[in-house]
């Protein structure tokens, strides 16, 4: 039966205390760390301290870690752990692989919703225009930031939604309060979930010629590369607004750019990019109709806290001989079980 389990994720101290419960646990996670552990690092730390269960969130899983470890059991804290494992030799080595889908969709629709009403309201524009010094000498200097400032409200306004997954889907949710026409795309829902959600299913060209603000929630595929290049922000309304909380594969950068500096659309919200960690450097900042936020759209105390409590439940229910919920392969289930009966 598994017995030691490193965890280098951000975990929620209730958690790791239930999970202590099972599990001799040591919690050194990234965040506190302030780096990630290189492959060769983790595999050290695994081996030479004897480590059966592994709880990442940045750290990669690799057929050389798992080759040279005797893990029986490797959680991942993300919605897409593609990049954190090498599946096919967990599977091959019958190692059980969990994760977390939907653990930061909240947090991320939420987000999605406050760049929405910053940009209509221009907010950060706002904000750096006191910061930056400004004084009122005249009835005139009180006109004219009364004049940049007029924004426009998010009621009455119809929303495209890119993707309705779990982020998209929980969008749709959030907006239903706020007197909005949904439109969405998505090849891969169909019209029941869609009418539940009360959005409308159209192609990506008319979703992004009758909209007013564009979120974008698809996953980085190769059908998602450069979905939105320069053809496309072509279609859009010149008052329309980008919102891209997804990946920085699905938008020409550049192509968005100049059109944002160009006013041939009228504003972006932008929490993903090309080049991150994002800094001040970042040219988007340059541009007074963009909102820049440094990738923080799971980044809140719930979503660590979803998460972890999602592994603990998924642990404890392999830990009593039961099938986990959130298995990444599910056809290694009846071999571990069997390896680690009891």
């Amino acid at each position: 039966m598994p017995r030691k389990a490193l965890v280098t994720a951000r975990f929620a101290k209730d958690a790791l205390a239930e999970l202590g419960k099972h599990l001799e646990v040591r919690y050194e996670s990234w965040f506190d760390r302030h780096y990630v552990l290189s492959e060769e690092e983790l595999l050290e730390r695994v081996r030479r301290e004897g480590y059966d269960v592994l709880i990442v969130e940045l750290e990669r899983v690799s057929a050389e870690v798992l080759d040279g470890s005797d893990l029986s059991i490797v959680s991942i804290c993300r919605n897409d752990p593609s990049k954190n494992i090498d599946l096919a030799k967990a599977t091959e080595r019958g190692v059980l692989v969990t994760y977390t889908p939907g653990r930061n969709a909240n947090a991320v629709a939420e987000l999605t919703v406050a760049l929405m009403l910053a940009v209509l309201r221009k907010v950060v524009r706002a904000d750096r225009r006191l910061r930056g010094g400004f004084t009122v000498s005249s009835f005139e200097d009180f006109v004219a930031l009364r004049s940049e400032l007029e924004g426009s409200e998010l009621s009455g306004k119809t929303v495209g939604i890119v993707g309705l997954g779990k982020i998209g889907s929980r969008v749709a949710e959030l907006l239903a309060g706020f007197n909005v026409r949904l439109l969405a795309y998505d090849p891969y829902v169909d019209s029941a979930k869609a009418e539940k959600l009360g959005v409308r299913l159209v192609s990506l060209e008319e979703l992004l010629r009758e909209s007013d603000i564009i979120t974008l929630h698809v996953p980085p595929t190769p059908e998602t590369v450069n979905l939105i290049g320069k053809r496309e922000i072509d279609l859009m309304k010149p008052t329309a607004i980008l919102l891209n909380l997804a990946n920085p594969v699905v938008v020409d950068e550049d192509a968005l750019y100049e059109a944002l500096a160009q006013g041939r659309i009228a504003g972006a919200g932008l929490d993903v990019f090309t080049e991150e960690p994002v800094d001040s450097s970042n040219r988007f900042l340059k541009l007074d109709n963009v909102v820049v936020t440094p990738h923080i759209g799971g980044n809140t105390l719930e979503t660590v806290h979803r998460q972890s409590w999602m592994v603990v439940e998924d642990l404890t229910l392999a830990l009593k001989g039961e099938k986990p919920r959130r298995l990444l392969n599910p056809e290694v289930w009846e071999r571990w079980r069997k390896r680690f009966s009891w």
